[in-house]
């Protein structure tokens, strides 16, 4: 990173911020922003044409590419999965040409498949059969309802009253800071983003650096096509994870929250930021909250495509109008973060959880699942579950029990569960057995967990086509700064490629090399995660990827 650009886009804070003036300029600039507006963004920020350019060709939704797109049509896996994609794109074609046809990884609408999105707001299910109504006049059946299964209610209680979110914050601000902080590092919650890390330890982290200024970051840009679990939290539990972010800032002494949410949620946005609204109506943050003598503002900045984001260090790198890259560490974000100040960045689920755990107490908490993975975790079922939607369950719980008996299981034939995300394991189904909701079965068995989304690959999709896609994205959403993911990843989606299209074999002892470079030599999880559900998938699909390696 450079601290000098992280300091320039410091100087005018959050109230005028650059990342979010570039997306501004994209939108009057029919999808991206004009060379004249860079211009005098670059003049302002003091940054240079050459790092405002650089950064906006990063960014999904305000490269010139994105110009004069109109429509777009969700490419994830579970839409991939499900085969509805062909039929959005023949039903879009007949209204659009080709060049105003965008595509978007992916809509969180993965339970319902046929995604889209179109006038700033999604679509999916039905919502396709209509689309010259909504075309024409706007409206439309947006669909995008599921279930929500609750063997046991913690973040999908009901939390939705002002009157209930006073309460709990005065109870908050009259107990010690530190006291605070001993409840959120007894209850041993760890990320739920996919890393682990325990929250109360990174609490503690930026709580010990001394600096005027903190921020507390709500990782929302929640990349990983089949997961929508934090769509569902911020849409219909907003209050749980802007409670989470104040108490955050009790315990660290931060008194400012930003909320990075997915550019491809619309409706999320909408949401927390009246939400927002809600709360400084009431008083309950801003300047002296509730007379207590703490301060907290909250931030909505909206994301424009870009999956690394995810990872901590090249989100906070975003939000100050630099390129998405990942940053080496140390210093770590607790200690250097955002325009170089004390930082905690937390996942939407993991803060959601603080309020459960401040009201009940972080003994309680612990109490709930197994030794090394504490408390629930929400895990987000796709369209080919006969019971698609969200399941929030007690860590430990079977996976079996997830999938045959919440889920109901499937409604055609599955020969595996891609679970966590790009980067997490392929599991065939004949393992399932073997695994429980829980950092550790997954480790064991050679998985990974991750933010506990699964997307169903059916018996008849080719496996070769799946890693096919999967190097696809992941070469599409490799920040660049190192090589190994950059060009590895490249080479590993040319190489299976042509496999999948023109029945060229690929060199087996070249591609595990490639992945051993990838996963040795990577500098972020990206990289160094997409091996895994290559060597699952060559390990438990041998004998019909065999065919196409040698």
């Amino acid at each position: 990173m450079s601290k000098n650009l992280s300091a320039l886009s410091g100087r005018k804070g959050l109230h005028r911020n650059l990342f979010e003036q570039m997306g501004n300029a994209a939108v009057s600039g029919n999808g991206t922003p004009t060379p004249e507006a860079l211009s005098q963004l670059a003049d302002e920020f003091l940054m240079g044409e050459a790092n405002t350019y650089g950064s906006i060709t990063a960014y999904d939704f305000m490269k010139p590419e994105n110009r004069g797109k109109e429509i777009y049509i969700c490419n994830g896996s579970a839409c991939l999965c499900a085969g509805t994609q062909d039929n959005v794109l023949e039903k879009v074609m007949q209204h659009f040409d080709a060049d105003s046809v965008g595509h978007m990884t992916c809509l969180g609408r993965c339970h319902e498949n046929s995604s889209f999105h179109f006038n700033g707001k999604n679509y999916s299910g039905s919502s396709i059969e209509d689309l010259e109504n909504i075309v024409s006049s706007g409206k439309g059946n947006q669909n995008g309802h599921y279930s929500v299964t609750s063997a046991v209610r913690l973040l999908t209680e009901p939390f939705n009253s002002i009157k209930e979110f006073k309460t709990l914050l005065q109870h908050s601000l009259q107990r010690p800071s530190a006291d605070l902080l001993n409840e959120i590092k007894l209850s041993q919650i760890r990320g739920r983003g996919g890393a682990g890390f325990p929250m109360g330890i990174k609490w503690e982290g930026c709580r010990n650096e001394i600096s005027d200024d903190k921020f507390i970051i709500c990782n929302a840009d929640e990349g990983d096509p089949g997961a929508f679990s934090d769509r569902y939290l911020l849409e219909e539990r907003p209050l749980l994870v802007l409670f989470g972010m104040l108490v955050a800032g009790i315990c660290t002494g931060a008194n400012l929250g930003v909320l990075f949410i997915r550019a491809e949620y619309p409706e999320a946005v909408r949401v927390v930021e009246e939400k927002i609204r809600e709360l400084y109506a009431n008083n309950l943050i801003g300047s002296n909250i509730i007379g207590s003598g703490f301060s907290f503002n909250f931030k909505v900045i909206k994301a424009q495509g870009a999956y690394i984001c995810g990872e901590e260090t090249a989100l906070i790198n975003a939000i100050e109008g630099q390129r998405p890259e990942v940053r080496t560490r140390p210093p770590f974000p607790t200690q250097q973060g955002l325009f170089l100040k004390p930082t905690v960045v937390n996942n939407v689920e993991t803060l959601a959880a603080a309020a459960w755990i401040v009201r009940n107490g972080g003994d309680a908490y612990a109490a709930l699942g197994t030794e090394k993975s504490r408390g629930t975790k929400l895990v987000s079922l796709d369209g080919i579950f006969n019971k698609p939607g969200i399941v929030e369950v007690e860590m430990g719980t079977t996976m079996e029990k997830v999938i045959y008996e919440y889920g109901g299981g499937f409604r055609k034939p599955v020969k595996a569960l891609h679970i966590g995300g790009p980067l997490g394991g392929i599991v065939p189904v004949e393992k399932i057995p073997a695994l429980s909701v829980d950092f550790e079965s997954f480790a064991t068995e050679g998985f990974l967990l991750g933010h506990a989304s699964v997307v169903c690959i059916p018996s008849d999709f080719p496996m070769i086509k799946y890693l096919e896609h999967l190097f696809e994205f992941a070469a599409l959403e490799s920040c660049g700064k190192c090589f190994p993911c950059r060009l590895g990843t490249k080479r590993a989606h040319e190489m299976l490629h042509e496999a999948a299209h023109n029945m060229k074999t690929v060199n087996r002892e070249l591609f595990m090399d490639l992945l051993s470079t990838l996963q040795q030599g990577s500098l972020c999880a990206h990289g160094g995660g997409i091996p895994l559900p290559a060597r699952n998938a060559l390990m438990y699909f041998a004998d019909e990827l065999n065919l196409h390696f040698n």
